[in-house]
């Protein structure tokens, strides 16, 4: 008998969170679980549920104190007979535990924490973990960050200097890492990955160093260093091209670095690129200098599953996701001599073999297929439920 299960997700606007909530919700629907996410209509990942004919509960406006939501949410819970209610965003915290409660089942109460910090508010803190029944840390360095806080008083990074801890029962945290499609995300050569490096440019000499994910102000995703990186080494390596992958509000200062560092026709930002698994195929080594805060570094592990080495940020989750991997190197991260230093010695190693991009791939697909993420979390339901199919 399977269980009955939603998923609260009030954003669908295309970000991390909303794509591990729907990837696991489809995942247990392929299990046999009977699962429904509830959230808005309209949105970038509303398209995608549908697509993926995952039963969707479109929830009205928020309103005042997002009071209509709940409700609806409540209604829904009672109508439909939910057993687990699983929450996503921290903006989702307190409405997934008041439409539980308001809904008279008493289901079981699940909290997923996406972010590599412990919420902003002193009340949630305090009081979140006496309210659900479990709270998931996509990694073992998120759940340090909630059972022990993390401080780095002198760094750069305001967001990494003060993250306090949880209070409460401690015991009801839980690791399970996210997951990545390791279906699409695979090894791939041929005419499709010479028609994506031919239309980014690229020559078949070329050995490409991309950076993937978003650009926003005020630094981005370490974007910048990756460029002053490529600045130091693009004489010595002059094969090497720099490509910056991916969309936001940076692109007209990210312009004026490369023409500012001397990087025009060897450093470019490509076109939005919506098919990722060709694109990682495309390059020769992502790099992922992140500086800010990272749950984990999902992206590293695509990389990986494509069969492509990867340099990063030596931060927060990342060094998790590397571990499955280890092909490549991670570095001090906002050390742009050692990025440069390992671009270049990268650049000096031969691709890697069909034979060692397909051990990359099973490697990186037995711990974080969606397949494996949905078999732990269905397991993880069983415990919380005391009920075994």
């Amino acid at each position: 008998m399977s269980r009955r299960i939603l998923h609260l997700n009030s954003m669908l606007t295309g970000g991390g969170t909303d794509d591990q909530c729907v990837k696991l919700a489809f995942g247990l629907q392929r299990l046999g679980e009977q699962v429904w996410i509830a959230g808005p209509e309209g949105r970038e990942f509303s398209k995608v549920i549908r697509e993926l004919k995952v039963p969707f509960h479109v929830t009205p406006p928020e309103g005042p104190l997002k009071m209509q939501f709940i409700r609806s949410v409540a209604k829904f819970i009672r109508r439909e007979k939910i057993e687990i209610v699983h929450g996503h965003h921290g903006r989702d915290i307190w409405p997934t535990i008041l439409a539980a409660r308001l809904s008279g089942m008493r289901p079981k109460i699940v909290l997923t924490r996406h972010m590599a910090k412990s919420p902003s508010s002193g009340f949630s803190r305090s009081f979140l973990l006496g309210q659900c029944d479990a709270l998931i840390a996509v990694s073992e360095f998120v759940a340090k960050v909630l059972r022990e806080g993390v401080y780095e008083p002198n760094s750069p990074e305001e967001e990494r200097r003060v993250r306090p801890p949880l209070r409460g029962d401690l015991t009801k945290i839980h690791v399970i890492y996210g997951g990545i499609d390791t279906d699409r995300f695979r090894p791939l050569s041929g005419p499709e990955v010479a028609a994506q490096r031919k239309e980014w440019g690229l020559a078949p000499e070329h050995f490409a160093f991309a950076v993937a994910g978003g650009y926003m102000l005020p630094r981005g995703k370490g974007q910048r260093e990756f460029l002053e990186a490529a600045a130091r080494i693009h004489q010595q390596v002059p094969q090497a091209r720099f490509l910056i992958v991916g969309r936001g509000n940076m692109g007209d200062v990210l312009r004026a670095d490369i023409q500012r560092l001397g990087l025009v026709e060897k450093a470019w930002l490509t076109p939005y690129c919506a098919d990722m698994p060709r694109a990682m195929n495309a390059i020769d080594c992502l790099v992922h200098p992140q500086i800010g805060t990272e749950a984990l570094g999902l992206v590293v592990c695509e990389a990986f599953a494509c069969g492509k080495p990867v340099i990063a940020s030596e931060l927060d989750g990342i060094p998790e996701a590397f571990a499955y991997g280890g092909c490549g190197e991670l570095v001090r991260p906002e050390d742009v001599g050692a990025l440069a230093a390992a671009m270049q010695r990268q650049a000096s190693e031969p691709r890697p073999t069909e034979a060692a991009r397909a051990e990359l791939h099973r490697r990186v697909s037995d711990s974080f297929s969606l397949g494996a993420v949905a078999e732990k979390t269905r397991a993880f339901y069983q415990q919380l439920s005391g009920r075994v199919r």
